[in-house]
């Protein structure tokens, strides 16, 4: 059995606070897949960040890939894929949109399909639902983006982003259906229109790398985070102490339960070492953002 691709796709988070639906950045925190050509299928985890129980059929990696050769109207060779991931299921981090991105790749490579980049960015949003960790993982980088009816994605993409973020992961699942139930089904004009503009100010902030700015209207959401707290564990304190140790801005990762917070380079080490002191329970972690998205070897 000869190895044959290597597929990684990095995670990413989602929203960054206002930026509902459709502001998306891909991080350093990667899912990887080895894959080698054979005469039956197999999916293997080797670590812990993937189901311990499945059947294939109903495995999202192979759902996806089978999807997509049907979909172009190929043959879905068998194959055994190896999985490692640095994405805890059900916290917010893109783990879903990353195994989305990574079979739609998985079948453009074995069934040999030639999908563009925008082909990935549709078929990814699409199944996804909303653009926003499909076409991060996609393309890494910052990407702010729209998906019209047809489920064509439009997409700004702004790489080199000079920050670092830390995410504070608790050790509880939060699934993205139940966080989207808590919401409301409208909001009043005067509401809609403040938080419109937190969304855009944040996504100029972004664009001119005015993290200090951005990180001030990534605190300032109005459509989604004032619901979604009351699920996230010590989302208030870890809001405030992380200010106060010098983080320019903290958010909900995607849905949550993670949070996210968007810091200066310079004090990563020292605020790392001070918010592992102040929330024990948490699985901290120190990334930046990832530059090249989904990558085959």
């Amino acid at each position: 059995m000869s190895k044959k691709w290597q597929i990684s796709v990095p995670g990413s988070t989602a929203n960054l606070g206002p930026g509902f639906d459709s502001i998306g950045l891909g991080l350093s925190l990667y899912l990887k897949l080895d894959v080698f050509l054979q005469d039956i299928w197999e999916i293997i985890h080797l670590d812990d960040n993937g189901p311990s129980e499945f059947e294939l059929e109903e495995h999202l990696l192979y759902v996806i890939t089978k999807k997509i050769a049907d979909q172009y109207g190929k043959e879905l060779p068998p194959c055994r894929v190896e999985m490692t991931s640095e994405l805890p299921l059900a916290r917010g981090l893109g783990s879903s949109a990353a195994v989305i991105v990574a079979g739609i790749e998985l079948a453009n490579q074995i069934c040999e399909l030639g999908l563009t980049v925008q082909d990935k960015l549709n078929l990814s949003s699409q199944i996804e639902g909303h653009p926003d960790n499909a076409t991060a993982s996609v393309l890494g980088g910052l990407t702010i983006s729209s998906m019209d009816e047809s489920g064509t994605v439009d997409t700004f993409h702004v790489n080199k982003i000079d920050a670092s973020f830390v995410v504070f992961v608790p050790d509880v699942e939060l699934k993205t259906s139940e966080s989207r139930s808590i919401l409301p089904e409208q909001f009043d004009r005067a509401y809609a229109v403040r938080a419109s503009a937190s969304a855009n100010m944040l996504a100029a902030s972004l664009m001119a790398r005015d993290f200090e700015r951005a990180g001030r209207y990534m605190e300032t959401d109005l459509f989604h985070e004032p619901f979604r707290s009351i699920l996230i564990p010590q989302y208030a304190e870890i809001r405030a102490v992380a200010k106060t140790n010098g983080a320019y801005g903290t958010a909900l990762s995607g849905a949550g339960p993670t949070l996210i917070s968007i810091i200066p380079t310079a004090i990563a080490e020292d605020f790392v070492t001070a918010m592992t002191v102040q929330f024990p329970e948490h699985h901290i972690i120190l990334t930046k953002a990832d530059e090249y998205g989904v990558q085959v070897i």
